[in-house]
């Protein structure tokens, strides 16, 4: 009976350890929302409600090594835009995106982790320390 029991608290200690977890991985609910309001206001204009974009003028956000890779990165499009060509998942863009840069840390965060988790992506949460210190780092 108490290794019954004592079974039952190690595998709901396990479970709620392996769901907290996932959560603070994937970004908290709180925070997915907050991303997905930040993402109509100022991204779905160009990448489309499903972040498919335009074939060959805004790029998709879906499973892309900028989208799913170095956090830092990311953060930075943000907050500089961007202007030139890049290439993703094989195909040339060359439109320009506007900086993004009077977005509060928390908003930058919350948008990220939205799409990082979103349409299809399953990446770890951006948090707001890693914002203000890509922040930090980027001032010119």
């Amino acid at each position: 009976m108490i290794n019954e029991k004592r079974a039952l608290s190690i595998a709901a200690f396990c479970f709620f350890t392996i769901h907290a977890h996932a959560q603070k991985s994937a970004g908290t609910p709180s925070m997915m929302a907050l991303g997905k309001t930040i993402y109509a206001q100022h991204c779905m204009t160009c990448h489309q409600v499903d972040g498919a974009g335009a074939q060959n003028m805004i790029p998709t956000l879906i499973k892309t090594d900028y989208i799913l890779g170095n956090k830092a990165r990311i953060i930075k499009i943000l907050l500089n835009g961007m202007k030139g060509e890049i290439t993703v998942n094989g195909d040339i863009y060359s439109n320009e995106m506007p900086s993004h840069e009077n977005l509060k840390d928390n908003e930058i965060a919350a948008v990220l982790t939205y799409v990082r988790n979103s349409f299809g992506n399953k990446a770890s949460a951006i948090t707001i320390s890693e914002v203000k210190k890509v922040r930090a780092s980027n001032k010119k």
